[in-house]
């Protein structure tokens, strides 16, 4: 090996070690973080799983199906997505579809370098088990700034043991054309990471493009030997320990601490559920005798973009106003990135002028801001 060639290898090893930084580009790859808790139902639409960071997307199909974090899980990890078929589809329409992503902003990808002549390789690796033997795809697509996008695909068996998969990935090194250039430095989806799971003939027609990248054609995502996950309602699929990385080589996973983790994921979604009694807000004014607009709280971090703000339920919250405690009959929620207020109803009993915050009525008052990709 030449001088040149020993120390690009150095730079490669440097680069992808705790020496140089942070490795693993996805997030919650261990499956530590569930602020949702278990999601039953899902299937037929987009909506984020049980852990956070991780997208089910489905569409055109009777398959059901739940998630939930699980304790069933490969040495030194504690946690697993798990996925449970709870409603089979053995007649499988030809746009129907089920994968499991995760969204990554642009900004975050700018070390890639993809559509452009010094591209990086990249690695993904994760462990899988099932309840039975099963092929799957794995698909990595990147959204270029003018619109189009890219993508590479293979695919990886499951068995009933805990089996780490890896999955080196070349550069994209297409030449940049225009506007149509790399990947937007901006906090949009830069790429997804997919594995699917189920699929019609729309896309199955193709062959995998697991050796070159190529513009996204769907029918590269499954092959007649794939196994659909509805094809029983005793089927599952376990996943965690999912990590993308720079370079060739699949490096052991970084294992972040969950305070770190779940800082990271709250970027995105974060929810709180208040204790009977408890302030959900910080200082506010009554309008009139039957609004207070609250002063709420700031956000744990700057979200990813304006986020959306819900309540489980309006009774679960009210108008603290001298020793009183009203309970409301609307709640809007108006969310900023950083910090959020809330304009509450009542029925009356309010004092124009007044001071007043808002207080949990029980123990089930959550409220939850979402600024998903």
């Amino acid at each position: 090996m030449s001088k040149a060639a020993e120390l690009a290898k150095m730079g490669e090893v440097i680069t992808n070690s705790q020496i140089g930084g942070r490795r693993n580009i996805a997030f919650n790859g261990a499956m530590q973080i569930s602020q949702r808790g278990t999601q039953t139902g899902q299937g037929n639409a987009s909506a984020y799983s049980a852990v956070d960071r991780m997208n089910i997307h489905g569409g055109s199909t009777a398959g059901r199906l739940t998630s939930s974090q699980d304790s069933d899980s490969p040495v030194f990890f504690g946690n697993s997505l798990k996925l449970d078929c709870t409603t089979a589809d053995t007649s499988i329409a030809a746009g129907e579809f089920l994968l499991l992503e995760q969204k990554l902003e642009g900004q975050d990808l700018q070390q890639l370098e993809f559509n452009q002549s010094s591209a990086k390789a990249t690695t993904i690796s994760f462990y899988v088990k099932g309840n039975a033997s099963a092929q799957y795809t794995f698909a990595l697509q990147y959204h270029l700034s003018g619109g189009t996008a890219r993508w590479f695909t293979k695919g990886f068996a499951v068995t009933t043991d805990w089996a780490r998969i890896t999955i080196t990935i070349p550069g994209d090194t297409q030449a940049s054309n225009g506007s149509n250039y790399g990947i937007a430095d901006n906090n949009a989806t830069g790429a997804n990471l997919m594995i699917w799971l189920h699929g019609g003939t729309n896309f199955s027609s193709g062959t995998h493009q697991d050796t070159a990248w190529a513009d996204r054609d769907y029918t590269t995502l499954f092959q007649d030997n794939q196994t659909s996950f509805y094809d029983s309602t005793d089927r599952t699929f376990f996943f965690t320990g999912f990590q993308f990385e720079l370079g060739s080589q699949a490096t052991p996973f970084e294992h972040r601490s969950f305070g770190e983790e779940l800082r990271l994921c709250e970027r995105y979604f974060h929810s709180h559920t208040f204790a009977s009694g408890k302030a959900a807000s910080s200082g506010g004014t009554m309008n009139s005798s039957t609004i207070a607009v609250i002063a709420g709280m700031k956000h744990p971090v700057l979200m990813r973009a304006t986020p959306t703000g819900a309540i489980n339920d309006v009774t679960h919250i009210g108008v603290r106003h001298k020793s009183v405690v009203t309970t409301c009959t609307a709640v809007a929620i108006q969310p900023e990135q950083k910090s959020f207020t809330m304009e509450c109803t009542v029925s009356s009993g309010l004092t124009v002028g007044d001071g007043c915050f808002a207080r949990s009525v029980n123990n089930s008052c959550t409220l939850s801001f979402d600024a998903e990709l």
